[in-house]
C-alpha cells in the first residue's frame, strides 16, 4: 500500500512540473481603451520595409515619423501622426501598461517559456523572458480565460517559435507587458498583445495575432502580418418583427325583406246541399230526416252529436 502511495505520488509530482507552475486568476482582461483599434503603434516611430500588413490603425505620437505606409505597408485603417487619435491612444496605452504590470499573484517564471504548456493566470519574470520552440495556453474550455505575462525587462522569441493555443483560448485575451523591448523572431508565430515601454522590432516574415504596442520607443516591421484579434461578444439576432395582422372581413349587407304575397280573398260562401239519408243502424235503427236548408254552425254541432247519441 505505502508503494502504491509512493508511486502515485511521483506521478502526480511529475504530471504538474510537466503543466507548469500554477497562476493565480487573471481576473478580467486588460482594457485597451482607444488603442485597441491600431494594430501597431509607436511612441516616437514606425518604420516599415517590405509588404507588410495590418488589420486596423497604425499610429504615432508624440512623435510623427511613421515610413513604409506605403509603399510596401498596407494599413486596414488610418495612419494616425502625432494627432490628437495617435496621442489618446498613448493615453490609454500607458494605462493599461500600468494596469498589466501592476496585476499581483502570479506564478514566478524565468528563462524560456519553450516546451511548457500553461493555464490562465498572471506569470511573473523579474527580468527577461525568452521563447524557443512552442508555447501552449490552454484556457480549459474558458474563452474568457486571461493570461498576463510580465517582463522585467526584454522578451525575445526565436525564428521559427510559436505560441499555440488551445481549450478556448483566445489571442485578443493574452497580455506581455515588457519592462523594456521586445524582439519578435524571424517566421515566428507569435499570439497575444505586445505592451512595451520602450521598442519593438518585428522581423522578416512574423505573424501576430494581437497587437505591437510600444510607450516611448519605435516600432519596426519587415514583410509581417499583424492582425489585432477581438473579444468583442457577437451581439444577439435581431428580435423578429411580428407579422402584419390582416383586416377583419367586410361585413355583408343584409338582403332586402321580400315582400309578403298577396292575401287570396277567401272563397264564397257555399250553400248547404240536401242532407243525405242515414243508414239505419242495425234493424233497430230509426231514419231521421234532415232538411236540406243550412244550419248555423252551432245547429250543426247539435244535430252530429245527436246523431252520434242516436247511432249508440
Amino acid at each position: 500500500m505505502k508503494l502504491c502511495k509512493f508511486i502515485g505520488g511521483i506521478l502526480f509530482l511529475g504530471a504538474m512540473l510537466a503543466a507548469g507552475p500554477a497562476a493565480s486568476a487573471a481576473g478580467p482582461g486588460v482594457g485597451l481603451g482607444t488603442a485597441a483599434s491600431f494594430g501597431v503603434l509607436a511612441g516616437t516611430a514606425v518604420t516599415n520595409v517590405g509588404a507588410t500588413t495590418i488589420d486596423g490603425n497604425v499610429g504615432v505620437s508624440p512623435g510623427a515619423a511613421v515610413i513604409g505606409f506605403p509603399p510596401g505597408g498596407t494599413a486596414n485603417g488610418t495612419v494616425h501622426s502625432a494627432d490628437a487619435v495617435a496621442s489618446q491612444a498613448q493615453t490609454d496605452l500607458t494605462i493599461a501598461y500600468n494596469d498589466a504590470a501592476g496585476r499581483t499573484g502570479g506564478a514566478t517564471v524565468s528563462g524560456d517559456l519553450g516546451g511548457r504548456t500553461l493555464t490562465p493566470g498572471v506569470y511573473t519574470s523579474a527580468s527577461s523572458l525568452g521563447l524557443t520552440g512552442t508555447l501552449t495556453l490552454d484556457a480549459q474550455g474558458n474563452p474568457n480565460a486571461v493570461f498576463v505575462f510580465q517582463a522585467g525587462s526584454t522578451l525575445t522569441t526565436a525564428s521559427g517559435s510559436h505560441v499555440n493555443m488551445i481549450g478556448g483560448a483566445r489571442a485578443c485575451n493574452v497580455f506581455w507587458q515588457l519592462g523594456s523591448s521586445g524582439t519578435l523572431g524571424t517566421n515566428s508565430v507569435f499570439r497575444g498583445n505586445v505592451l512595451a515601454l520602450t521598442s519593438i522590432t518585428v522581423t522578416t516574415g512574423t505573424t501576430v495575432e494581437g497587437r505591437v504596442l510600444s510607450r516611448n520607443g519605435a516600432v519596426t516591421l519587415d514583410t509581417d502580418i499583424i492582425t489585432k484579434g477581438t473579444c468583442t461578444t457577437s451581439p444577439g439576432g435581431t428580435a423578429g418583427t411580428g407579422g402584419t395582422t390582416s383586416p377583419g372581413g367586410t361585413t355583408g349587407t343584409g338582403g332586402t325583406g321580400g315582400t309578403g304575397g298577396t292575401t287570396s280573398p277567401g272563397g264564397t260562401t257555399g250553400t248547404g246541399g240536401t242532407g243525405g239519408t242515414t243508414s239505419p243502424r242495425g234493424t233497430t235503427g230509426k231514419v231521421l230526416p234532415v232538411t236540406g236548408a243550412a244550419l248555423p254552425i252551432g245547429s250543426t254541432v247539435t244535430l252530429a252529436v245527436g246523431l252520434i247519441l242516436i247511432g249508440l
